[in-house]
């Protein structure tokens, strides 16, 4: 999603897919994940298939598949709505249609493990975060199958000495790839940082997290920007107001990170995780996805399968 349009996808139609698509290029986007947050599994049906409608219409940036951030999230919901943890439907994840690429779910919810080797025996990537969970509960998730920890530090529990949390496994269990929000105002540079050195650097992939905050709603909450950030009416951070090249600036500048390591968490390392293994690196066979920089890593010029766009 783009954080400086008014588009939400929970209603989006062909006219605001088009207009996400043009924003998405021209800030070097060349493939993306649409994300749905939480809501009623009667609605949430309605919002998948229609953003799986506008994917297979094709143009703009690759919309690769769509990410379910909930709604079987744990006890920290943050912006998202209800009560957790939430207890899983198998049988409605049964019916998840192949676009769904990635879910996030809390691994303390009654039922994650079931869900989880559900989902990875259809191809689903599963991702743990908005979660309260041990680390018992947290490692219990990543032997069921999940591989992603979502928006490290955010929603994401306590890290305690003597109860790591799920945060604990994130940083230390090399089977899990943490993604970072890195626009200043979700996680401390220092804690970016930390993070970087914890993980191996291709266990790293920077998300933007941002939301369509324009038009004032995040699902069927009201929304504005406060501070930097789409914010709920009480404070809670609801997603960014971030664009992925200036994430990449921020860690390079900011944070310190090298740009090789910076440029492969934002390309080959979400590749790798979504299972993308046609793009994400400049080798030969693979597509011609290319983001041209100058030296203060402006967008130059993209390439979308070779095409200048």
């Amino acid at each position: 999603m783009n954080g400086h349009d008014d588009v939400d996808l929970a209603s989006v139609d062909g006219v605001g897919w088009a207009r996400i698509s043009g924003l998405l290029l021209d800030q070097g986007v060349t493939s993306w994940l649409p994300t749905l947050i939480s809501a009623p599994l009667d609605l949430l049906d309605r919002r998948i298939d229609n953003l799986s409608s506008l994917m297979r219409e094709g143009g703009g940036p690759d919309a690769v598949g769509i990410h379910l951030e909930g709604p079987f999230l744990g006890g920290a919901r943050g912006a998202h709505p209800g009560d957790g943890p939430a207890r899983v439907d198998l049988d409605w994840l049964e019916t998840l249609p192949s676009s769904v690429r990635v879910m996030t779910l809390g691994p303390e919810c009654p039922g994650a493990a079931e869900a989880i080797r559900l989902l990875a025996d259809r191809g689903v990537v599963c991702a743990l975060g908005h979660t309260n969970a041990t680390a018992v509960q947290a490692e219990a998730a990543v032997d069921a199958g999940a591989r992603v920890f979502t928006h490290a530090f955010n929603a994401s529990g306590a890290l305690h000495h003597r109860e790591p949390g799920a945060l604990g496994v994130a940083l230390t269990d090399d089977r899990l790839t943490v993604t970072l929000i890195a626009d200043g105002l979700h996680v401390d540079p220092r804690v970016l940082r930390l993070a970087w050195r914890a993980k191996e650097a291709k266990r790293v992939v920077l998300v933007t997290d941002a939301t369509g905050w324009r038009s004032g709603r995040l699902g069927d909450a009201g929304v504005e920007l406060l501070d930097g950030a789409p914010r709920l009416a009480d404070g809670t951070l609801a997603g960014s107001a971030l664009r992925m090249i200036d994430a990449v600036r921020y860690c390079v500048d900011r944070v310190g990170i090298a740009l090789t390591d910076v440029l492969a968490a934002v390309t080959t390392n979400p590749c790798r995780v979504i299972g993308l293994d046609d793009r994400g690196s400049i080798t030969p066979g693979r597509r011609a996805d290319l983001v041209a920089l100058t030296d203060d890593l402006e967008i130059e010029a993209t390439w979308v399968v070779g095409r200048r766009v």
